[in-house]
């Protein structure tokens, strides 16, 4: 006798009626609050959604001071308080209606998004046609350098990099293209040389059976955002194995973690809620920039599924908590599993931090500038944590944080040598900051400067304590939801 076994109907016209039906409504509300703009998205629900709509807002370098999610039941109704990174309101009406196309854009799975005219606001942080070059390794000062002398030598054009360390790890995207050519690198034998050469270059300071990888990979349309990239590379290279070592408590329901790092405190804490079959996710740290993100992204590459979330922030503390499943719709129960979470979480809060000195770079763009700012500052005794360079027309643009290799602090005199040798604008912060200071830059400056400032973590902090979703998506969804309103047609 067979048994007929049936499976849930999964045409995917079928599945994309309800969207058809009922598109994404944006809304971008400057009336209610008085000191952000509000943006409130009511759409179907699918995987990664929140991390897309995330995506957008931080690619525009919005900073998000409190966030509201609900996506249960299919449907998701999410709210974001954004500013500038002045602490100013939205109210450029090309970037709201860019901001309406992307978040509607990214719903709908597609990339095609206008421009706005007068603005570039094309996310910095996606290259569709350059070859990639992806590198995980050992940290070690004058990594950077290595790699860019590499790539100048064998004729690449760097036109955009990002490159994170943590936990005496590394890793970088470079975007290059030929030089001769001036376009992406396509020839097997030319990419197979460049990818040999580089991987000389990683292998040179390791031990046998160390960690270590080097990849490079054509242009393609469905390229994952860079930032989002350099997670899954260093999750990979398992940078997070050693965020749980000053202390790990498990005991029932309730498992968590603290770790101080100068004045940096992260706490994560997992628990049950039997009653809803939520897993509960809290993570209290720092506040800064793309906070949010780099939560999301690491929760979305988890395969966890965000039903409700609040976020919000005290004093420079950011509180934020998840009601999560697993998206086979699994809660956190077993001991590995949160420990994983814990620690996954802390890697992800604590990658983009940075202690050491901040350093601005504008000069004019040219072959193998990238591999000469680097040899200056290893020959200076400089070494790079963190750095983000790209092209702005035909002025190249980067951000550094290097620190003394010999562990004292970076004297004013190294400063000077190296402004004289980089030549350009250099703008130097006395500590590393996650948000650029308000006074603007001006880049069209051709003589060299040097300026010194502290600026603050982030924008405008909201003085109201942290509160529990018990007591905000339970009792008040409908005073929620009665909020969302369809964009004007």
């Amino acid at each position: 006798m067979e048994i007929a076994v049936y499976k849930p109907y999964g045409d995917h016209e079928f599945q994309s009626l309800i969207e058809r039906i009922h598109p994404p409504r944006v809304c971008i509300d400057n009336d209610t609050c008085r000191n952000c703009t509000i943006v409130k998205v009511d759409s179907a629900n699918k995987h990664g959604i929140l991390l897309e709509m995330v995506q957008v807002l931080t690619d525009l370098d919005l900073l998000i001071l409190r966030s509201y999610i609900c996506s249960d039941g299919g449907w998701l109704m999410d709210v974001f308080h954004v500013t500038d990174q002045l602490g100013n309101k939205i109210t450029d009406e090309s970037l709201i209606h860019y901001i309406e196309q992307a978040i509607c854009a990214s719903r709908r799975g597609s990339r095609e998004v206008q421009t706005c005219v007068g603005r570039n606001v094309r996310p910095r942080h996606v290259s569709m046609e350059h070859t990639a070059m992806e590198m995980t390794a050992t940290d070690r000062p004058g990594l950077m350098s290595e790699i860019s002398a590499v790539l100048a030598e064998l004729g690449c054009h760097v036109s955009g990099a990002v490159a994170w360390t943590h936990n005496k790890r590394a890793a970088c995207i470079v975007y290059m293209e030929d030089d001769l050519k001036h376009g992406p690198i396509m020839d097997p034998y030319r990419v197979a040389q460049i990818q040999a050469q580089l991987e000389n270059v990683v292998e040179a300071h390791h031990y046998e059976g160390e960690r270590r990888s080097v990849r490079l990979a054509a242009p393609a349309a469905s390229q994952t955002h860079t930032e989002r990239r350099l997670h899954q590379l260093m999750a990979a290279d398992r940078d997070y194995e050693q965020c749980c070592s000053c202390g790990y408590d498990s005991s029932g329901d309730d498992v968590a973690h603290r770790q101080k790092k100068g004045s940096n405190c992260t706490e994560v804490k997992i628990e049950n809620c039997k009653e809803k079959g939520y897993s509960i996710v809290t993570v209290r740290s720092m506040d800064r920039p793309k906070l949010l993100f780099d939560t999301i992204c690491t929760l979305t590459d988890l395969q966890y599924v965000v039903f409700h979330a609040s976020i919000s922030s005290f004093e420079s503390i950011a509180f934020q908590e998840y009601y999560v499943r697993h998206k086979n719709g699994w809660t956190l129960d077993s001991e590995s599993e949160r420990r994983r979470m814990i620690q996954n979480l802390m890697a992800a809060t604590e990658r983009r931090v940075s202690h050491e000195l901040r350093l601005d770079v504008t000069t004019q763009n040219r072959v193998g500038l990238l591999a000469d700012v680097t040899r200056v500052f290893r020959e200076n005794g400089l070494s790079i944590s963190r750095t983000e360079v790209g092209v702005q027309g035909e002025q190249a643009v980067g951000t550094f944080y290097v620190k003394d290799t010999s562990g004292q602090a970076v004297t004013s005199e190294t400063l000077e040598i190296v402004r004289r040798e980089i030549g350009g604008t250099v703008l130097v912060a006395n500590k590393s900051s996650e948000r650029p200071s308000s006074q603007p830059t001006n880049l069209s400056n051709t003589s060299p400067s040097i300026s010194t400032s502290t600026s603050s973590s982030n924008g405008k902090q909201d003085n109201k304590p942290g509160f529990s979703l018990g007591s905000m998506f339970w009792s008040q969804l409908e005073w929620l939801s009665s909020n969302f309103r369809p964009i004007k047609s």
